[in-house]
């Protein structure tokens, strides 16, 4: 099971008051992943798969310690923990080499915004998807063991 690794750079003011990167701004930094997944690794040069349009349906996000600004991005760790007929999970972790810093997961949608409504994942998608996948990883939540381990990595 293969995990997408995406360097996520901190800016300047993705600080609030207390020093801290915003806890609304790792919402931020899970987008970016999950496009540069969804998106920019997506199967076969001219593919259309994912590109018409998906929506969230929910996030959930444990955060593990602060993280203050510093010039070194952090890895925003992301795979697929439940796959549907027209709803994926997925799962990430953000972190550096010495620490987690979030635990989280989103339910994504994919959706025919020219239907207006959501539509089912394709055959192309589920065997891109499925590449990322990783049941075992999860455990309801976005809370894990505790260890440090990848197994403590979950989705809803």
């Amino acid at each position: 099971m293969a995990r997408h690794l995406y360097s996520c750079p901190l800016r300047w003011s993705d600080m609030d008051a207390f020093g801290h990167v915003n806890n609304a701004v790792f919402i931020r930094y899970l987008e970016e992943a999950r496009i540069d997944f969804m998106f920019r690794l997506a199967p076969g040069e001219g593919s259309t798969s994912f590109q018409g349009g998906s929506v969230v349906a929910r996030h959930e996000i444990d955060y593990l310690r602060p993280l203050v600004h510093r010039h070194a991005p952090v890895t925003v760790e992301t795979w697929v923990t439940r796959l549907g007929a027209a709803s994926l999970t997925v799962a990430y972790e953000v972190k550096d080499e010495e620490h987690v810093y979030v635990r989280a997961s989103t339910v994504v949608v994919p959706f025919d915004f020219e239907a207006g409504r959501p539509r089912r994942i394709t055959a192309e998608e589920r065997m891109f998807l499925e590449e990322f996948r990783d049941e075992d990883a999860g455990n309801g939540n976005a809370r894990g063991r505790g260890d440090g381990s990848p197994k403590e990595a979950v989705a809803v």
